[in-house]
C-alpha cells in the first residue's frame, strides 16, 4: 500500500503555488554552498592567525573551496530579479577566471600574491563582490543583522588593503569579524525554515510570463 503526500498550497501575490521536493533540494544545496564558503573563511582566518608559515597555502585552498561553494549557492539561490542573479553569477565567473590567471602569472600561492600585490584584488575581488551580493540579498529579504555588517566588512577589508589605509591589526580584526559573522549566518541558514528561501513562486511564474510575452 503506497501513501501519497500532497504538497502544501501557498497563496502568492499572483495566485496559489505549491512547494515541491525539487524546490526544497535547491534550498538545501544553496545553504550547503554557504556552509562550505563560511567554513573555508573560518579555517583560513584561524590559520592566518595561528600558523602564518603555512597560511598562504591553506588560505589559497580555502579560497578555492569558497569559490566552489559560492558557485553552488549562486546557481541554486532564488532571486526575483533575473538581471541581478545573472550579474552575481557573472561576477563569480570573472573572479574565478581572474584567480586562475593570477595564479599562473605569479609563483607564490594565490592568497600570498593578493596580500603582497594588492592590485590583484581587482580580479579576485569579483568573487567577493558576488558574495557581498548574497549578503545584501539576505539583509534585504530577511533583515539579518550579521549580513548587514558583512555587506560592508567584506568590501571594506578588500578596499582597505588595496588602498593601504588599514593597519595589520585592523585587517586581522576585520578578518576575524567576517569569519565569525559568516559562520553565524551559515548556522542560522541551516536552522531557518525552507519555504522563505524559496520565496513566492507565483512571482517567478509571473515574471517568466512577462519575459515570454516581451520576447
Amino acid at each position: 500500500m503506497s501513501v501519497q503526500t500532497l504538497d502544501e498550497i501557498y497563496e502568492g501575490q499572483f495566485g496559489p503555488f505549491t512547494i515541491e521536493q525539487s524546490d526544497r533540494q535547491e534550498v538545501i544545496l544553496y545553504r550547503a554552498g554557504l556552509a562550505v564558503a563560511a567554513g573555508s573563511v573560518a579555517i583560513a582566518a584561524v590559520c592566518c592567525l595561528l600558523s602564518p608559515t603555512f597560511s598562504p597555502v591553506v588560505a589559497t585552498l580555502c579560497y578555492v573551496l569558497l569559490w566552489a561553494g559560492l558557485g553552488l549557492s549562486l546557481f541554486k539561490i532564488h532571486i526575483y530579479l533575473r538581471l541581478l542573479h545573472r550579474v552575481l553569477q557573472a561576477f563569480w565567473a570573472i573572479g574565478g577566471v581572474a584567480s586562475i590567471a593570477i595564479a599562473l602569472l605569479y609563483p607564490t600561492p594565490l592568497a600570498l600574491t593578493a596580500y603582497q600585490f594588492p592590485l590583484t584584488i581587482f580580479g579576485i575581488g569579483f568573487t567577493f563582490a558576488a558574495l557581498t551580493g548574497i549578503f545584501f540579498k539576505e539583509a534585504f529579504c530577511f533583515n539579518r543583522l550579521e549580513t548587514k555588517f558583512l555587506a560592508f566588512l567584506v568590501p571594506g577589508l578588500l578596499l582597505g588593503h588595496m588602498s593601504g589605509v588599514l593597519s595589520m591589526a585592523a585587517e586581522r580584526g576585520m578578518l576575524v569579524a567576517i569569519a565569525a559573522l559568516f559562520t553565524v549566518f551559515a548556522i542560522r541558514k541551516v536552522i531557518q525554515p525552507i519555504p522563505p528561501d524559496i520565496g513566492d513562486k507565483s512571482v517567478f511564474e509571473y515574471l517568466e510570463k512577462e519575459r515570454q510575452q516581451a520576447a
